[in-house]
């Protein structure tokens, strides 16, 4: 259950269109329903700001499919990553209102229309140092949209050719936070924090040859970044470093401004 739903469960017992024994229902499954494979955790949106997130790749179809279903019940948004494209389609054909993004790997389901945010609202800047890393960088940039924030993309930007880096200048220095998906050696995000005053999420991708050690070596790179305001996620954690964005630009609209004197 997220907060609009709660608040419309609340209305409809103070204008007598719920009664209370009806509210005590609905609220019985929180703050968590037990499916007997998995504790569904229904009270998140209301701690943090957004349902829980199914991470799909391991679980059986059945059991993916089910959770989706459960959570499509008590929210109006809800999401499943490193979805297979076999596992979309069950998926699919058991929730039709479920939409696939093959290249990202993310399952999206939400009820109304999309927010279309204004062009000079805050966003976040997705940049990559190769083609490869997009799959990354498309599940935090997906990630981001779905959560309600405005996104922009720069991608094939790395090191090896900076000056393509260089010539999206102004869309670095305009964003309020940047997410930095490499993979190699990941220099790419030493530089970019070495730009820009705002901050720069290290999103360390799997991409690149044997010794890169399946994106440990760009982890161990940009942990090790000798430029300031760089923070990192986990190898390959897209949907991570989305969330941290989505946040960095939330906490920038709820800044509490100074209370007037009386």
């Amino acid at each position: 259950m997220d907060i609009e739903k709660l608040r419309q469960l609340l209305e409809g017992i103070q204008q007598g269109q719920t009664t209370v024994e009806q509210a005590l229902e609905r609220l019985r499954q929180l703050p968590f329903e037990d499916l007997g494979y998995a504790n569904l955790d229904l009270h998140r949106a209301l701690r943090n700001g957004m349902p829980e997130v199914v991470f799909c790749e391991g679980k059986s179809i059945e059991h993916t499919t089910a959770i989706l279903k459960r959570l499509w019940q008590y929210h109006e948004r809800v999401m499943g990553t490193r979805v297979s494209p076999e596992m979309a389609e069950a998926i699919q054909l058991d929730i039709p209102a479920a939409h696939y993004e093959p290249l990202s790997r993310l399952v999206t389901l939400a009820r109304g229309e999309t927010v279309v945010l204004p062009e000079n609202a805050p966003y976040a800047l997705v940049v990559t140092g190769g083609t490869a890393d997009m799959a990354v960088a498309e599940e935090a940039a997906q990630t981001l949209e779905f959560l309600g924030s405005r996104v922009q993309r720069a991608y094939d930007v790395g090191v090896a050719g900076i000056h393509r880096l260089f010539d999206r200048l102004d869309l670095l220095t305009g964003a309020s936070v940047i997410l930095s998906v490499a993979g190699m050696e990941g220099a790419l995000t030493s530089v970019v924090g070495g730009l820009v005053s705002c901050p720069v999420v290290g999103v360390p991708t799997s991409v690149g040859y044997g010794a890169s050690f399946n994106g440990l070596a760009a982890l161990l790179s940009m942990l090790n970044s000798c430029a300031a305001g760089v923070s990192v996620v986990n190898i390959d954690n897209g949907f991570g470093a989305g969330v941290v964005a989505h946040r960095i630009l939330q906490a920038g609209k709820t800044v509490s401004q100074p209370k007037e004197k009386a």
